[in-house]
């Protein structure tokens, strides 16, 4: 079972023309939606839809979209009994998309009530997880559950897009690091990729994987360093890209491929959902995500 613990959100999705560049005062909206998404949610969802068992631990919020939430999710086959409900609103994001490029920008609002103090983590939590996938979010109760995941010989992945002061403790506890892009270069000061990933390899013996956006991914595995560039799709909106990534990431983990045969995987899986609308939304099937490899073959 691959157990998720970070964020959800609903999204408020306003698609645009064009994002906002510097000088404009007034932009008009194509179309809005409500949705729903969270990169662990997310994540989770992804996981689900490419033959994995999953479960979302939340936190979420004890409002109207939190329940409508765990509906989501509950239908993508998401395990949520065991979903922690804090006393505040769901978190709550206004996402641009450019209609031509499917780019997105990201405004968001977090209630500190969706914090979850470390003593409020029920015992046994992880019981049954065979993988854990956490993000920064709520840092501290994140840091918990991976220490003691990896204290019982478990799998942790996570999606850290920001350097914090505890970010080389966060990792030290995280097997599997997967970063966005941009953040072995934030925590190492290093531009060069493969450098700032060498550089990791000194206070991180596992296998770091980074995300770069429309060039793909790479990943470190001991000295050997592997880049696979991405797959092209018309993408109608990049939203929850890198967290269905990450759950492609996963199933390699879970099938125990080769690394460029998991960031292939996982690359298509972001690209395929490129093409949909949406985080949760635009999850792709399995069936999808290997359609795409066999259609465009090697990126």
């Amino acid at each position: 079972m691959i157990f998720g613990f970070g964020e959800s959100s609903v999204d408020e999705v306003l698609v645009v023309p064009e994002l906002p560049r510097a000088g404009a005062s007034k932009l008009p909206v194509s179309s809005s939606s409500t949705r729903y998404g969270g990169q662990v949610a997310t994540c989770m969802a992804a996981c689900a839809a490419l033959g994995m068992p999953a479960a979302y631990l939340g936190p979420v919020g004890d409002d109207e979209h939190g329940r409508a939430l765990l509906d989501v999710l509950r239908t993508r086959g998401v395990d949520v009994s065991r979903t922690i409900v804090r006393p505040a609103p769901t978190r709550r994001a206004v996402i641009m998309v450019e209609e031509t490029t499917g780019d997105r920008l990201v405004f968001w609002e977090r209630d500190p009530g969706l914090d979850v103090p470390v003593e409020e983590l029920p015992p046994g939590f992880l019981d049954v997880a065979t993988i854990l996938h956490v993000d920064a979010v709520d840092e501290r109760a994140s840091m918990h559950l991976a220490a003691l995941a990896r204290a019982q010989g478990r799998t942790v992945t996570c999606d850290i897009d920001r350097v914090t002061p505890q970010a080389w403790e966060f990792l030290a506890n995280v097997t599997h690091p997967i970063l966005a892009s941009g953040l072995p270069s934030a925590l190492t000061r290093i531009d060069d990729v493969r450098t700032s990933l060498s550089t990791m390899r000194t206070r991180h013996a596992g296998v770091l994987c980074v995300t770069l956006g429309d060039r793909g991914a790479a990943a470190l595995v001991g000295d050997d360093y592997v880049e696979v560039p991405a797959f092209t799709v018309r993408a109608v909106d990049t939203t929850g890209a890198g967290d269905v990534f990450r759950a492609g990431f996963i199933l390699g983990l879970v099938k125990a491929w080769p690394i460029e045969e998991t960031l292939r995987f996982a690359n298509a899986a972001a690209a395929a959902s490129c093409t949909r609308a949406g985080a949760i939304d635009g999850v792709p099937p399995l069936e999808d995500v290997w359609a795409l490899i066999h259609s465009l073959g090697s990126p």
